[in-house]
């Protein structure tokens, strides 16, 4: 799995669908805009649902529920992760990437576009709050 740079800054929940889909942004997001979910939606980062919706029309199942993060290890081979969890005016607010494990070696894909890499190992620094646990 390849990391997918997020286009606009509020764009991570389009990239990680990217990434775990395996086709790039912009067909992501054509895809996410005929479904009414759009970057620029708050909504996109401080639910659950859209990104569940979008998966699921790129046929990739997820798990029913958000699981709250207790170490890396315990993490399934492939997960949603929410970093940077935060609240603003009373509301959730987070920032989407991709925690994968192939053959023993662990990585995070981060859409962000600013980033030295993208492909990131510095567990410790990220500070996850829960995750969703992809089955495909």
């Amino acid at each position: 799995m390849k990391p997918v740079i997020q286009e606009e800054i509020s764009g991570c929940g389009i990239a990680a669908s990217a990434a775990i889909a395996g086709i790039t942004y912009a067909e992501t997001k054509k895809k996410a805009n005929s479904l009414g979910i759009y970057a620029e939606d708050p909504t996109l980062w401080s639910s659950t649902e859209h990104v569940r919706r979008l998966l699921r029309e790129l046929n990739v199942s997820v798990g029913p529920k958000t699981i709250p993060f207790e170490a890396w290890e315990r993490l399934p081979d492939k997960a949603l992760l929410a970093i940077k969890w935060r609240v603003e005016r009373g509301k959730p607010f987070w920032h989407w990437v991709v925690f994968v494990r192939d053959g023993g070696n662990a990585v995070v894909l981060d859409s962000k576009k600013g980033l030295k890499s993208n492909v990131r190992r510095d567990f410790g620094r990220m500070k996850p709050k829960w995750y969703i646990a992809v089955a495909n």
